[in-house]
């Protein structure tokens, strides 16, 4: 009897920062009744999370992208509603431009409690958000092996995301800036290899019956099966400050597992490459997004990031007709045409800074560019 298909289902979980609309700094003590105010517009859909500033909302289980993206517009819109009431507003970026760790405050849940015991600073400089994208995979077997084949496109994946180019008032130099600071835990990066879903259950078992995680959620790999949900959940992104970006991603991600099971069913697959190789084009994500291409591992040469995307775009066209995100997975282009949110953020900082602003209102200038473009398309 032949497998059913996947059901390819699309969740979507993004985190933002909260700021001051008149400093532009992040809020160190928003009020008691904002949570509380949030919950009774979005429910479970919105929860708090490690830092007082920081707020993350989560789509229910979409069937295909045109849920998600009226799911997150909703969220987003009733979160910046919320907000505003307070004076307060979201922003979709993966760092703040100038707010300092050193600043903020944790939340006060026995699970942030643990974590921030646990990690000390690693966890308290935990400034950062990040999106995460479930694809429903329910086939065990199935999705160890299209993580180990989806590996090899998370530097894509990211290089299309970069949001986070500050950190402490500052010109990083990278283009995403957040995954040097997430990365100081462990068990993150690049997800292990395994030959089947009980070789990674008995590896997960290990690190449990050692005391050392209670579960797999404490696994905060790239990409990752999902502890609670049968998902396969893409983490390696920074969070996507305008929405159409947001959709074109999960577009683009859903697309590409849906082009590897279609090889599978075929008795092909991707190509494995080794960890190393993989890091080194994830390390030119974070270091340049797209501006400076990325290796082709098949040729062993670094080639422009558009020649891979054609590539890529090419290989999954049949797979964004049969999930019906044609419209939406074109969006891709559109970042590359007129770049991501570190690219705009840095622009503006450069433009503000040319025409005579100092750095700090420079900086201000693109928590307003930041704000605006959050609510883009709602």
């Amino acid at each position: 009897m032949a497998r059913a298909e996947p059901a390819f289902t699309i969740g979507v979980e993004e985190e933002y920062l909260l700021v001051d609309k008149e400093t532009r700094s992040l809020v160190v003590d928003p009020p008691a009744t904002l949570m509380e105010e949030a919950e009774e517009k979005c429910g479970s859909q919105v929860t708090s999370e490690l830092l007082q500033s920081q707020i993350e909302i989560g789509t229910k289980v979409c069937n295909n992208v045109q849920e998600a993206y009226e799911d997150l517009a909703r969220l987003r819109r009733n979160i910046i509603e919320v907000a505003d009431r307070h004076g307060l507003a979201p922003i979709a970026s993966s760092t703040h431009p100038f707010s300092s760790w050193t600043e903020q405050k944790h939340t006060r849940k026995e699970r942030y409690d643990m974590l921030t015991d646990e990690m000390q600073g690693a966890a308290r400089r935990l400034l950062i958000c990040g999106m995460h994208v479930h694809v429903g995979i329910g086939d065990d077997e199935l999705r160890i092996d299209l993580m180990n084949q989806m590996s090899y496109f998370l530097p894509h994946l990211l290089a299309l995301s970069c949001s986070s180019p500050f950190w402490n008032g500052r010109d990083t130099g990278l283009k995403s800036y957040r995954l040097t600071i997430f990365d100081a835990l462990p068990r993150t990066g690049l997800p292990e290899r395994f030959a089947s879903f009980s070789e990674y259950q008995r590896h997960v078992s290990t690190l449990m019956e050692a005391g050392l995680i209670e579960d797999s959620t404490r696994i905060w790999w790239d990409l990752r099966p999902s502890a609670r949900f049968p998902t396969l959940e893409t983490r390696i992104m920074d969070v996507c400050t305008r929405l159409d970006d947001t959709v074109a991603l999960a577009s683009l991600l859903v697309c590409t597992l849906r082009m590897l099971y279609r090889l599978r069913m075929r008795n092909q697959r991707w190509r494995i490459y080794t960890p190393m190789l993989i890091r080194e084009n994830r390390w030119r994500a974070m270091r340049y997004s797209f501006d400076e291409g990325l290796i082709d591992l098949a040729k062993g040469a670094v080639v422009p990031f558009e020649e891979l995307i054609d590539e890529l775009l090419s290989l999954v066209a049949e797979d964004a007709r049969a999930l019906g995100c044609v419209k939406e997975l074109a969006g891709v282009r559109d970042i590359l045409s007129r770049g991501t949110s570190a690219h705009r953020q840095l622009k503006d900082f450069e433009l503000e800074r040319a025409s005579g602003a100092s750095v700090e209102d420079s900086l201000r200038s693109v928590v307003d560019t930041l704000i605006a473009d959050t609510a883009e398309g709602l």
